[in-house]
């Protein structure tokens, strides 16, 4: 029996519904935008223009050593928190100004006594000091034992006091030594520390001198040591401290500087 005629049999049918519904498919598929790839360098602006990231404050830098450039401050021992500084104008000068600071637990120095006068040897300063060369060492020395003619005026340091410290005669400016060695605090030049400032010993050999001490100001140019007037030897001796490690750093102010 045929179908009547104007209406569509089972396959038109079948073949017209699967064309609509691949329409339809069709329409939706292309109708969803696909997602966009990210882009490295529109984030990192985006990032940027949301504002700075929080970051932590820079440290601060420790207050440096007065006067004091790096290469000299290299020497000094990272436990040492007290130096005396003695600053003289040029390499021939001997006359200078001595200043003790102190180094606080987050690094920076401060003054902790003087500044005060000093003398150095007649002619001035030397990185490469020889006996009898009438000039004082220059750089960075530990300050560990004193001692003088006159009872211990209350130091730290271990001292030794012993009538060997008198000393006699005339300076170089006919000022009399008479008393010069009534204080003395030994700088560790050429000598074996933890012993008495008259110790002999020159682990260096004699001809690099030795005996290099600070002592009481005679009023007039040393033989190597560096000398501070009475009253200011004693505010030293009191204040320096064997647990602080202290150093004396010193030397013509250009040399001190680099």
């Amino acid at each position: 029996m045929s179908a009547r005629k104007g209406r569509p049999g089972p396959r038109v049918l079948t073949a017209a519904l699967c064309a609509t519904l691949a329409l339809v498919g069709y329409m939706k598929v292309s109708s969803e935008e696909p997602a966009p790839r990210p882009n490295p360098r529109a984030a990192a602006k985006n990032a940027g223009a949301a504002g700075p990231t929080a970051s932590a404050a820079p440290a601060p830098v420790p207050a440096a050593l007065p006067g004091v450039g790096p290469v000299t401050h290299a020497g000094i021992p990272d436990g040492t928190t007290q130096a005396l500084v003695v600053r003289g104008g040029d390499r021939d000068s001997n006359t200078a100004t001595a200043t003790l600071y102190e180094r606080d637990a987050a690094g920076n120095w401060s003054r902790a006594a003087g500044p005060w006068a000093a003398h150095n040897a007649l002619r001035g300063w030397t990185a490469d000091h020889r006996a009898g060369d009438l000039r004082t060492p220059t750089g960075v020395f530990r300050l560990g034992d004193a001692g003088g003619r006159l009872p211990d005026p209350g130091a730290r340091l271990p001292y030794d006091q012993d009538k060997e410290f008198a000393t006699s005669g005339v300076g170089f400016l006919g000022e009399p030594l008479e008393g010069s060695f009534d204080y003395v605090v030994a700088i560790d030049y050429n000598r074996v520390p933890g012993r008495t400032p008259l110790d002999k010993n020159r682990p260096l050999g004699p001809a690099k001198g030795g005996g290099v001490w600070i002592h009481v100001d005679h009023g007039g140019p040393t033989q190597a040591c560096v000398s501070l007037p009475r009253d200011d030897m004693r505010e030293l001796l009191r204040a320096l401290d064997p647990d602080r490690e202290p150093v004396v750093v010193m030397g013509p102010a250009a040399d001190l500087a680099r």
